[in-house]
């Protein structure tokens, strides 16, 4: 959570004007990030700002408004414990009795590139972690 200054982020198509921006949307993308605050926090710039690495982590995220003179609003949110989330559950797999073979000829077999073409960085992440949990099963 935090202020991070890049009014020219669109977080929907996951783009930017500035080489700053870009650079920081690029940092976000690297390290598998979500970025979950879906309002403008500040007229209609979204400034502030809650990265996560776990979907469904963070949730019940509300804008409210200001503190004292400041002309931004206060992000008020909520992490998620498990219990909170029954639908997700834990899975250990065994990596000993896989069939890394198979795995590597199931996703061989993916067009990838007329299946990430035209795609933003969180679009291909998501697409591609379809297809390796679907191999995975």
């Amino acid at each position: 959570m935090g202020d991070f200054n890049h009014p020219d982020i669109c977080w929907r198509d996951n783009a930017a004007e500035h080489k700053q921006s870009r650079k920081f949307l690029e940092c976000v993308d690297d390290n598998f990030l979500l970025q979950v605050t879906e309002e403008p926090t500040r007229r209609d710039a979204m400034l502030d700002l809650i990265l996560t690495n776990k979907e469904g982590l963070v949730g019940d995220v509300k804008l409210k408004g200001s503190l004292g003179c400041s002309d931004r609003k206060m992000v008020e949110f909520g992490i998620l414990r498990a219990a909170r989330r029954a639908h997700s559950k834990l899975t250990a797999l065994a990596f000993r009795r896989a069939d890394f073979g198979l795995f590597r000829d199931l996703l061989g077999r993916i067009p990838w590139d007329k299946a990430l073409e035209g795609r933003g960085a969180q679009d291909i992440w998501l697409i591609f972690k379809g297809h390796l949990l679907q191999a995975q099963e």
